[in-house]
């Protein structure tokens, strides 16, 4: 007996013991600094954070000097070009907004009919069908309304009546969505553009190899009045074609309006997501592995997406800006970097030095034409992007 007590009193003890070793612990720790805090103006190394005003000479004061040489200079420094200043509420998401974004792309305006025409009333049938049920069942069967209850079974009628209405429920819903899977995922034509988009902890990276292997980088502006988020990079507000803060990026992604684009993405540390909801785009980007998709900008605008894969602590800081131009400005932006060729010029100078050395010169009548006829190189004009 006085053993069963004395293993008692141990395991008490020890109970004790551990439960007072949290406690301990927590306050031996030090306290922990919150997530992304500034540390004071006089510690040696220290960043300080940006000035309340605006503009890029405030952030310089304030000991965070834009940067406008190399992949992460700021587009508004390139010769001949105005990025071009969205439109409110277009591309971008809105305050108290329900339901899709406004589509500009075909996939799109398919998927938002699919959405609005398809989806939303057979969900508004089943609901509405499932309550009348409901009320009926609690009405007409109750324990005052039906004391004795019915000892049928296995109506046939019923139970075929129940497998099959949700079969073409699901047979409505799964043919246009596979349709709409299916267009998605068509390859681009031969002769499409090619950008490649890499994802990085955290900003994105968009390389030309159509245009002369060219790349940018693309950072999130700093916000005014908080701490910096990414060295050298300007605040939002500061340059008039800015567009909302936590969207707005020092760089965007620059296409051509109205043409099939090839998009080839992938990752150089974790994975991210691409994705853009008024474009209805959004692809995964995987390190080692580079996925194709299809962008087809009906319009030209800027439209605004977000990194859509959790990819660490800055995830919520790489916005993404796709500026969507005319083809002759498109080709004025590639012209603007250092080494940029359009890439139906180049194209066609690979085609024509494939040539036999043999071969007699042709006359200018005969030249090597582009992919296609309707393809051709239009005329490069040098004028900047209107800012709307």
């Amino acid at each position: 007996m006085s053993r069963k007590i004395s293993d008692l009193g141990k395991a008490l003890g020890l109970s004790l013991a551990l439960a007072t070793l949290p406690t301990a612990a927590l306050a031996a720790a030090p306290t922990p600094l919150p997530a992304y805090s500034t540390p004071a103006a006089d510690v040696a190394g220290a960043q300080a954070p940006v000035a309340a005003d605006k503009g890029a000479a405030s952030a310089q004061a304030a000991g965070n000097p834009v940067n406008n040489e190399g992949p992460t200079k700021d587009a508004g420094t390139l010769p001949g070009y105005t990025p071009m200043k969205p439109t409110p509420g277009i591309g971008m998401p809105v305050d108290g907004g329900i339901g899709l974004q406004k589509q500009f792309s075909p996939f799109g305006e398919y998927g938002h009919w699919i959405h609005d025409v398809v989806l939303m009333p057979l969900v508004a049938l089943m609901t509405i069908l499932v309550l009348a049920l409901l009320v009926w069942v609690a009405i007409r069967f109750n324990r005052r309304a039906n004391p004795i209850a019915s000892r049928t079974s296995h109506n046939t009628l019923l139970e075929v009546a129940w497998t099959l209405i949700p079969v073409l429920i699901l047979v409505c819903i799964a043919v246009p969505s596979i349709d709409l899977i299916a267009k998605q995922y068509k390859p681009a034509p031969k002769s499409a553009l090619t950008i490649k988009i890499t994802g990085n902890q955290w900003f994105w990276t968009y390389s030309y190899p159509d245009n002369g292997e060219f790349e940018v980088n693309s950072y999130m502006l700093n916000q005014p009045g908080q701490p910096v988020v990414n060295a050298g990079i300007r605040e939002v507000g500061s340059k008039p074609w800015d567009g909302p803060a936590h969207m707005e990026v020092d760089n965007r992604m620059v296409v051509p309006a109205g043409e099939p684009i090839r998009l080839q993405i992938t990752a150089a540390d974790v994975i991210h997501s691409f994705a853009v909801p008024s474009l209805w785009f959004k692809l995964d980007a995987v390190p080692g592995r580079i996925n194709e998709k299809v962008l087809f900008v009906e319009k030209p605008g800027v439209y605004y997406g977000q990194c859509s894969e959790l990819c660490g602590v800055k995830h919520a800081y790489m916005p993404i800006a796709v500026e969507a131009l005319p083809r002759a400005q498109y080709n004025a932006w590639v012209l603007a970097h250092a080494g940029g060729v359009i890439d139906g010029q180049k194209k066609l100078a690979d085609t024509t030095t494939q040539a036999p050395a043999a071969a007699p010169a042709a006359d200018a009548s005969e030249a090597v034409p582009a992919d296609n006829a309707s393809e051709a190189v239009p005329s490069v004009e040098t004028t900047s992007s209107p800012a709307a």
